[in-house]
């Protein structure tokens, strides 16, 4: 938690300079332009160049705990869900959805560790920009809260519609995975049996069931993907005409424009993200609900007392040994002390 954190705060610095191309574009057009002055243009053209700078260092290290909070989270569950995995088959209890929460968990891992995460931690931030604009020009700020509030509505239905789906295709995935297994595993009587072609034809059914799951949801989630980045460049050449007419109007200066269209592309490149890598999230949030299944169904073992070392030393008092058949003790009432090191042996002839 606290690494989330402190990339939540490296977020806010980073999404705060993300507003260094739109205002070195607005300076540009508004006074570099206007003056026609080399020492602004250096002065501005060099700020601009250190702000990036900075912006790309503290994305750099961002990406470096998100990949950090991944790899810790993994480490502090695998041991808990190997033991869970085990004690669940050794209980005898049905194994067909436990066999792959290895799996499962390092889909989590890797979505923490990947930039489709640290994007869903810029996309609180949209909503500001989008308003931010409205600071330009009523018009221009309309059009952004309207396009970027379909662009997220665009996004919840992607999530709402696509959920069964992948679903349902990544299960079939893994039924076909164990059955090609299982054939593995069984080749040697498949091959005595001459049961090949029969064995291919129910692999090839199954297989062909979860090749068509698959297709179903990539064709879905792939129309989300294709309307999205549609609408994005459309709404993005919607924001250059609005600003060209707010410009001929004379309300706004042609700085406006450009940094009004920049803006709004800032906007909206978190929602592009994870719209475009929304299977990865769809497996991350499948393998998050199995590992909090799996483990609310087998608890954590009790804590065990650690109980002392027992000490090597051995008392032995009225020891009397009778053996097998006989009917007189060969060893009567011995008292003896066995110490760390020693060794006991009975020297005899038997019977």
């Amino acid at each position: 938690r606290g690494l989330i954190l402190s990339a939540g705060f490296f977020s806010i610095f980073v999404n705060t300079l993300m507003l260094t191309g739109p205002m070195f574009m607005l300076q540009v057009y508004d006074r570099v332009l206007g003056s026609r002055s080399e020492e602004t243009l250096a002065a501005l053209f060099g700020l601009m160049a250190f702000l990036f700078l900075m912006m790309g260092v503290l994305d750099w290290a961002r990406g470096r705990i998100l990949t950090r909070v991944g790899a810790r989270f993994q480490s502090h569950l695998d041991r808990r869900v190997f033991s869970a995995i085990l004690k669940k088959s050794a209980l005898g209890q049905p194994n067909r959805e436990t066999e792959n929460q290895l799996k499962d968990l390092e889909s989590v891992q890797r979505f923490f560790g990947s930039n489709v995460f640290g994007a869903m931690l810029d996309l609180p931030w949209t909503p500001l920009f989008l308003v931010g604009i409205m600071v330009f020009h009523p018009f221009l700020g309309a059009l952004a809260v309207i396009g970027g509030s379909i662009s997220i509505v665009l996004t919840i239905l992607n999530q709402i519609l696509t959920k069964n789906p992948v679903v349902i295709a990544t299960a079939a995935g893994y039924r076909a995975d164990r059955y090609a297994e299982h054939l593995q595993n069984e080749a040697e009587t498949i091959r005595s049996l001459g049961m090949q072609e029969t064995s291919f034809n129910r692999w090839h059914r199954i297989h062909r069931n979860a090749l068509k799951q698959a297709v179903r949801a990539n064709d879905l989630s792939g129309s989300f993907l294709i309307g999205t980045k549609t609408f994005r460049l459309f709404l993005q050449s919607a924001m250059l005409g609005v600003g060209a007419y707010v410009v001929l109007k004379g309300e706004a200066s042609p700085g406006v424009m450009i940094a009004s269209s920049i803006l709004l592309g800032r906007a909206l490149a978190p929602v592009d993200l994870v719209v475009g890598q929304w299977s990865m999230v769809q497996r991350a949030r499948r393998g998050w609900e199995k590992q909090v299944e799996l483990l609310a169904d087998v608890p954590p073992d009790e804590t065990r007392i650690d109980l002392p070392r027992p000490k090597a030393h051995l008392e032995v008092e009225q020891l009397t040994v009778v053996p097998p058949g006989a009917r007189q003790a060969s060893l009567r009432l011995l008292n003896f002390e066995v110490k760390p090191g020693q060794a006991v042996g009975v020297v005899g002839p038997s019977g």
